[in-house]
């Protein structure tokens, strides 16, 4: 049996998961879309999605955040109390904890500076403001849950989570449509009920259970919890950026522009899809071959890798610009040119290379030089976008793509140097690096 800080050659608990993780993500993915159509029609229109709209990319740029660390962090734990037969229900009170007191800082925030909130980025509706509040702490147990699955290696609960999200989400979106509701607070309270309804039923059948073992040390669920939140935080608001920054940037009257502007921003995202559940089966073997000293391997392996994302993003660039006008007329009704898509496909395309990029960096125990990346980016997109341009679009178009192509820069200079320095991944940094996907659905 290896030792904690020995990374060994069996397989970590979420790469056995990679089917059905990738499934879940591909129904949340497809449950999205169908939302924000939905959403639309059921509202009255753009104009009035905005808000709905609004909510989504700021709940996204919240939970993940904050929670996807403590996710990391608890299935890491996990895993290695069921690697040397102890329990872990200690461990998961420890960070069930922490994320009380997560849940109950943010929301402090955000009521502190709800007059500012409710004015400038929701137009004035408090309600959605209370419903921003509720779905950070709906995805809480959410990311705890996940955590608790993959660390136990229950993938087809963890794909449930995942999934069942968004299909629930869509469901009580028909529902609303249905009976006939359009005020935006109701679609807003589905965003944030959604991903309760898996976790319960996963809870009900036992699926979270967990064995009394030895007291928690925050020593254990904690080596590198700063860093990866620091990290998470960044990684996940540069991804919702762009229309964060349109909410609060764009005039009263281009509301129904925000809305089509994030349409543009959900339809470059899919190829960071089927990248995610790509990423998980592949980042383990990179790990292994930088364990096993074979460093040739380990960067033949990542250029292969780079090679791919690469590929996968010209092709959704050009893609976006020659074919995104028409996809997009199609699915939504709304009009964006194809330099605005195939400008948002590039930013996605370059944050997918930064995003491979640094769970590599992870995998070498980099963690710190990851967070600063991401700071970096982020820092970068607040520049461009204040300094780029006149035009409210175009600038936070040159924000996200200059604030992408910056991160990878970072994380390629760190990256060299992690493997100049020769340093090799232990079993903590490996299980970090795998889960480490800001993107949410």
């Amino acid at each position: 049996m290896s030792s904690p800080s020995t990374f060994s050659r069996a397989t970590a608990p979420l790469p056995e998961g990679t089917i059905p993780v990738g499934i879940g993500l591909l129904v949340a993915g497809v449950a999205t879309y169908a939302f924000f159509k939905v959403g639309n029609v059921a509202v009255g229109g753009d104009e009035a999605f905005e808000p709905i709209a609004s909510m989504w990319f700021a709940t996204f740029a919240l939970a993940p955040g904050f929670f996807l660390p403590l996710e990391q962090e608890l299935g890491r734990a996990v895993a290695y109390r069921r690697a040397v037969g102890q329990g872990a229900r200690p461990v998961v009170k420890r960070v069930v904890w922490l994320g009380a007191v997560l849940v109950a800082v943010v929301s402090l925030a955000i009521l502190a500076l709800s007059p500012l909130i409710a004015s400038s980025y929701f137009d004035g509706d408090w309600f959605m403001v209370v419903a921003l509040i509720a779905a950070f702490a709906g995805y809480a147990p959410a990311h705890l849950a996940r955590g608790v699955c993959s660390g136990t290696g229950r993938f087809r609960q963890y794909a449930i989570i995942m999934g069942s999200d968004g299909v629930v989400r869509i469901v009580l979106c028909i529902a609303l449509a249905v009976v006939g509701i359009s005020a935006t607070g109701a679609y807003g309270m589905a965003i944030a009920v959604a991903p309760l309804f898996a976790v319960g039923y996963i809870y009900r059948r036992g699926g979270l259970q967990t064995e009394p073992g030895p007291p928690a040390e925050w020593s254990e669920v904690t080596p590198n919890l700063g860093w990866l939140l620091l990290g998470s935080v960044f990684a996940a608001s540069l991804l919702n950026a762009g229309p964060i920054a349109a909410s609060l940037l764009a005039d009263d009257d281009q509301d129904a522009l925000v809305t089509q502007f994030s349409y543009g921003v959900l339809l470059a995202r899919i190829p960071l899809f089927l990248f995610q559940a790509v990423q998980a089966a592949l980042l383990p073997r990179l790990s292994r071959l930088a364990a096993r000293g074979e460093l040739d391997e380990f960067r033949s392996g990542l250029k292969r890798l780079m090679l791919v994302v690469l590929a996968v993003g010209v092709v959704g660039t050009a893609g976006a610009f020659v074919l995104g006008p028409w996809a997009i007329e199609v699915v939504y009704d709304a009009e964006l040119t194809g330099r605005t898509l195939a400008m948002l496909a590039l930013s996605s395309a370059c944050y997918m290379l930064a995003l491979a990029t640094a769970q590599a960096v992870i995998a070498l125990q980099g963690h710190a030089l990851v967070a600063l990346g991401w700071a970096i980016g982020m820092v970068t997109f607040l520049l461009g976008t204040w300094l780029s341009s006149d035009e409210v679009f175009r600038r936070i178009e040159i924000g996200l793509l200059t604030s992408s192509i910056c991160a990878l820069i970072s994380f390629g200079l760190s990256l060299r140097f992690k493997l100049r320095s020769g340093a090799t991944p232990t079993q903590d940094s490996m299980m970090d690096a795998i889960t480490d996907m800001p993107f949410e659905t």
